[in-house]
């Protein structure tokens, strides 16, 4: 597997849903790699932390559905490997599969409740009088507000498949990153950095997870 693609298999490894040659080529790769092994970490993190999120918007029913299916349907053998050395007979597999279901969804909502945040966030931004409007190339606007919060509105066509929308503030530090989205519908998208005095906004095109650089430059805004 593609060195690029197997971090992203983190997640299923935390939750036991990787095959077996899957699970053991993962397993290969987390003994060399801090990268995933950090993410795992935070992963774990993260679901010991959700029994402290407020509860969130409820997923749609077809979702829960077939999470909750795929806990009942679980298959026949009396043991099922989990991890290397370890097993867990069918009831308690039936459990980790019930508690992987429950993070799924809470994170759904939790994710759900964050996106509302935030496009409720560009919003105001984009409604404040005060905000200096920037074109961004042909079918892009910046607008950002005095102390340098700011969103984008685009009508960008979708990126490519493995592709996406990356942001950048750049000054003289360089470009960084500030935020990601897919193209191909209008909802405003609130920038994850602030935009300081003299700075410009820069939108490029990058790999899916975007990139520590900007490599395919779309366009780039005038100084704020």
């Amino acid at each position: 597997m593609e060195q690029e693609l197997i971090h992203e298999l983190a997640a299923a490894y935390a939750l036991d849903a990787l095959d077996p040659s899957e699970w053991r080529e993962f397993e290969e790769h987390l003994a060399g790699c801090e990268q995933c092994r950090e993410e795992l970490e935070g992963l774990r993190d993260a679901a010991a932390a959700l029994a402290y999120v407020p509860e969130g918007p409820a997923p749609p029913p077809a979702l829960r559905d077939r999470v909750l299916e795929s806990v009942r349907v679980e298959g026949p053998s009396n043991v099922v490997p989990l991890r290397r050395r370890w097993a867990l007979p069918v009831a308690a597999t039936v459990a980790v599969a019930a508690t992987a279901a429950a993070v799924v969804l809470a994170l759904w909502g939790t994710n759900l409740s964050n996106s509302l945040d935030n496009k409720n966030a560009a919003l105001g931004i984009l409604s404040d009088p005060a905000a200096r409007q920037l074109e961004l190339g042909p079918s892009s606007k910046a607008v950002v507000l005095p102390d340098g919060r700011a969103a984008v509105m685009s009508t960008l066509s979708k990126a490519p498949s493995g592709k996406t929308y990356q942001l950048w503030v750049i000054d003289n530090g360089g470009a960084k990153s500030a935020g990601l989205f897919p193209g191909g519908r209008s909802n405003p998208v609130l920038l994850t950095r602030k935009v300081p005095k003299g700075a410009q906004i820069g939108l490029s095109l990058e790999r899916a997870g975007g990139a520590v650089h900007p490599t395919v430059v779309l366009s780039v805004s005038h100084a704020v």
